[in-house]
């Protein structure tokens, strides 16, 4: 609060200097300000023109620009656009660092090669269209290894490096992460050794201090801008990463390149920004420096990243859901689906299982359970804590390999095919119960909704939108699988559930919802 308290009384000096200026300078004379203690011990302030910057704040950054600006590189990727994909670009609104493909992406029709530089197709083969697309980097190495994005090199076909002295080089692939959105080039060729910059993994600068970028935004090479850390520990949804947000204007070809320190240590890798124009806000997201050390420097030594897995589809146990369950302001991640066959599985973890700790670490979030494990080798012991039915238990697990975060996504999308519809079900109805009719689950429903064969629970056949379960979300062709962290068979197991809770004085009764081949926990409410 003092450093900006500080900043607006400065400014407000400044500005009164200004205006003393222009009254003296249209002929008129003020008289004499000086600084001095009213009877409240406010200081008064001096008229005369401060061009001094506030404590802490530098004179210029031009030093520190100067100093860094050699190692940062501009990157221009041409790559042949993927055929599925070409309904889904250009990218997630909000996030406008994704490659998008250029409007023109046809070929000159002599067959020449313009500016996407398709060139001609065999005869009777459709060209698939190119896109360029640009983004930043920065050596950290005088051999020529270059830190950058992993989605500005992803499916590239060349890659061509420009330096600060506009001279241009080819480069290759070293290592990609998906997970981390890291990627590791290398030029071929040109006049080494290459100026380069460090990461600093140990001084952190606090929030408000000052941090200046260099990138390539908008094909605009070489632009450095300035800001302060907003804040640490963001989550904009990546699994792997807290993000710095900072307030230094980035824009679309800012991707890959460096945020700086006022020593002129990287902090960290620019990488998304929050927008809803698609142009800089002020709100820029950059991968910490030392996640982006340890990452680029595996990729260098072996050219991919293996992390821990267990297997287990897993969401945030929440506060309320906490308290739907009786267990207070608990917090941690909550099973709810195992890999058939995977490493949890075997070793016993169960859905609905509560994970608050693994190796005396604990866990208060999915994220948190998904970075500890994924820090094992695979192989290694992973020793879980958990809460089953209100009591604690610890189950070990084995670690596998995660598989890449495409074949993670591929795996999410297969499943039970049900959608909302009218209910399949041939038996009679229960008496509603949380909002929900409910009815056994029979072959009528199975076929209908495309549900497994193996699958049990209590079939949704309707919704009181005016509930709690209509607000959030369920429908018709769900099916509730547990109720009370207990196994549900039928619609009676899930009355006895909300009775149970009633019982307990709980105003609310943790379920778990089956839809679309996976299944998720959330609180209901009990009505009346």
């Amino acid at each position: 609060m003092t450093s900006k308290k500080t900043g607006y009384l400065l400014g407000a000096i400044a500005g009164a200097g200004v205006m003393a200026a222009a009254v003296a300078g249209a002929g008129m004379r003020m008289p004499e300000a000086r600084a001095e203690l009213a009877p409240t011990g406010l200081i008064k302030a001096s008229t005369a023109p401060i061009f001094a910057p506030p404590p802490g704040a530098p004179m210029s950054f031009a030093d520190i620009f100067d100093r860094v600006s050699p190692a940062v590189v501009s990157i221009n990727v041409t790559s042949r656009v993927d055929p599925s994909q070409l309904r889904q670009l250009p990218g997630f609104p909000g996030f406008p660092f994704n490659i998008i493909p250029r409007p023109d992406g046809q070929d000159d029709e002599d067959g020449g090669q313009g500016q996407n530089g398709g060139g001609r197709a065999e005869r009777g083969q459709p060209r698939l269209p190119t896109q360029q697309s640009a983004g930043s980097g920065f050596f950290i190495s005088a051999d020529g290894y270059i830190v950058t994005n992993n989605h500005v090199v992803e499916n590239a076909e060349t890659i061509k490096v420009v330096l600060k002295d506009e001279t241009e080089l080819d480069a290759t692939v070293v290592g990609r992460d998906e997970a981390t959105d890291l990627a590791v080039i290398k030029v071929k060729g040109g006049k080494g050794p290459f100026p380069f910059v460090n990461f600093e993994n140990s001084a952190k600068p606090r929030v408000g201090d000052w941090v200046i970028t260099v990138g390539n935004p908008f094909g605009l090479g070489g632009t450095a801008t300035a800001g302060i850390v907003s804040a640490y520990g963001r989550d904009i949804g990546e699994t792997f990463v807290d993000y710095i947000q900072i307030d230094a204007p980035i824009n679309r070809g800012n991707s890959g390149g460096p945020t700086f320190d006022i020593y002129g240590r990287v902090i960290g890798v620019n990488t998304a920004i929050f927008s809803p124009s698609g142009g800089s806000v002020g709100i820029g997201f950059a991968i910490p420096a030392e996640i982006a050390d340890a990452v680029t420097k595996q990729l260098i030594n072996g050219g991919k990243i293996e992390r821990g897995y267990i297997g287990a589809t897993i969401q945030n146990f929440t506060t309320e859901m906490a308290e739907a369950a009786g267990l207070g302001d608990q917090k941690g991640a909550i099973v709810a689906d195992l890999t058939p066959g995977g490493p949890s599985q075997r070793a016993g973890l169960q859905v609905g299982d509560i994970v608050v700790a693994v190796n005396g670490q604990t866990v208060r979030s999915s994220s948190e359970l998904t970075r500890q494990v994924a820090r094992a080798r695979p192989g290694d012991t992973l020793r879980l804590e958990v809460i089953r039915e209100g009591r604690r238990r610890t189950i070990d697990v084995r670690s596998g390999v995660r598989p890449s975060e495409r074949e993670l996504a591929a795996n999410d999308n297969q499943g039970g095919g049900q959608g909302p519809g009218a209910p399949g079900s041939s038996a009679a109805p229960q008496a509603p119960v949380l909002g929900l009719s409910l009815a056994p689950l029979d072959e009528a429903a199975r076929n209908r909704f495309n549900l497994p064969a193996d699958l049990r629970g209590a079939l949704v056949r309707s919704v009181d939108q005016s509930s709690d379960a209509g607000s959030k979300g369920l429908r018709a062709g769900d099916v509730i699988t547990r109720a009370n962290n207990r196994a549900v068979t039928g619609p009676a197991d899930v009355v006895a559930a909300v009775e149970a809770a009633k019982k307990e004085g709980r105003a609310s009764v943790l379920v778990g919802v089956f839809r679309n081949g996976r299944t998720s926990f959330l609180p209901l409410k009990i009505s009346g």
